[in-house]
């Protein structure tokens, strides 16, 4: 099959998705740009494929737009979208829904689990401003004294020449990156598909997971949740931190040992920002809530808001590519999907 696709007329598309999604991920403007390149079958997406008349309207679907709320893609349902060639999925992974039959039956797919990437990004760099400026500890201190601050006892303090560790050279360990060039910072990267070439065109150092935890003031973790990584950063690793370790979480919280965590952090040994977590949300009476060295948020480090509209706004560009008979800019490979979150 090719990788691209060149009509005489417009593509026919059709939206599959949560009901309330459609207008979350996609702009005003992203709908007439659709409108513009692509004859939609229907305005409103299909939620559920056992809706009356939904494979009626879904037969002639070359196209699929899908979102958060997509119902399961499997060959009982190929079965019955004889002329879908592409998925153009307007979120991050599409792990949770479309079935290994898709790509066995040659069907291209395509992700903006980029552009959700971005925010990550951006909050993990903030988290390691604030983390090593010791932000909670000194709003903490401010809120309990009423005084001025008072650093005896606390970590390092600062950015300046610090080592920063990344677990995962993932897209968001990619963008994370990037962002770190602002800093005076030595990078660490430990990711067993990242070679040492590759490793010094982005600037950083290949290590060692175990090197990686030694030697580093910051630890944040952007890796696949994949059986690979499931507690990939342990008790043992932990361990291996120095004290005062800033240690991020903004990809999954099972990829660190809870209980361990929940050690280190207990002692004031470490500090932590830790976006997920295991059990996702905390119980209510979970000490961590209550450390002045953890800062805990809801999830909220992916797509939020404003920053929503960029999910749908790659997604148009995606399909305006098949348009325009050029290859997917993001495609989602058969090949990757074991590594890949």
């Amino acid at each position: 099959m090719t990788t691209n696709l060149q009509h005489a007329g417009p593509m026919k598309a059709a939206f599959v998705m949560g009901r309330n999604n459609l207008s979350a991920l996609f702009s005003t403007e992203d709908l007439a740009r659709l409108r513009g390149m692509v004859t939609l079958l229907d305005s409103d997406p299909v939620a559920n494929f056992s809706e009356p008349g939904a494979f009626g309207l879904l037969g002639d679907a070359e196209l699929l737009i899908t979102g958060w709320g997509a119902p399961v893609i499997d060959g009982w349902v190929l079965d019955r979208l004889p002329r879908l060639r592409t998925i153009v999925h307007a979120a991050g992974t599409v792990k949770t829904f479309l079935s290994p039959e898709v790509h066995e039956r040659g069907i291209q797919v395509s992700s903006s689990a980029a552009a959700n990437a971005v925010p990550v990004a951006e909050f993990t760099f903030a988290a390691i401003i604030m983390g090593l400026k010791r932000a909670r500890r000194f709003s903490e201190q401010l809120r309990t004294t009423g005084g001025s601050r008072n650093s005896a006892g606390f970590p390092t303090i600062g950015t300046n020449g610090v080592t920063i560790g990344l677990v995962g050279a993932s897209r968001v360990g990619r963008l994370v990156i990037g962002l770190l060039k602002n800093l005076d910072a030595r990078v660490l990267v430990y990711d067993p598909y990242l070679d040492a070439v590759e490793a010094a065109a982005l600037g950083v150092e290949s290590v060692g997971l175990a090197q990686l935890c030694m030697l580093s003031d910051v630890v944040s973790v952007h890796a696949p949740d994949i059986a690979e990584t499931r507690g990939i950063i342990g008790a043992k690793e932990l361990g291996l931190m120095k004290d005062g370790t800033l240690v991020i979480n903004t990809a999954r919280g099972v990829l660190i040992d809870a209980a361990a965590l929940t050690r280190e952090l207990v002692s004031g040994r470490l500090d932590a920002y830790l976006d997920v977590t295991d059990p996702e949300p905390l119980p209510a009476g979970s000490v961590l809530h209550a450390l002045p060295n953890v800062v805990l948020t809801p999830h909220i480090a992916g797509a939020l808001g404003n920053e929503i509209h960029r999910l749908g706004s790659q997604a148009v560009m995606e399909v305006r590519r098949l348009t325009e008979g050029l290859p997917l800019a993001y495609p989602v490979l058969a090949a990757d999907l074991a590594r890949i979150a």
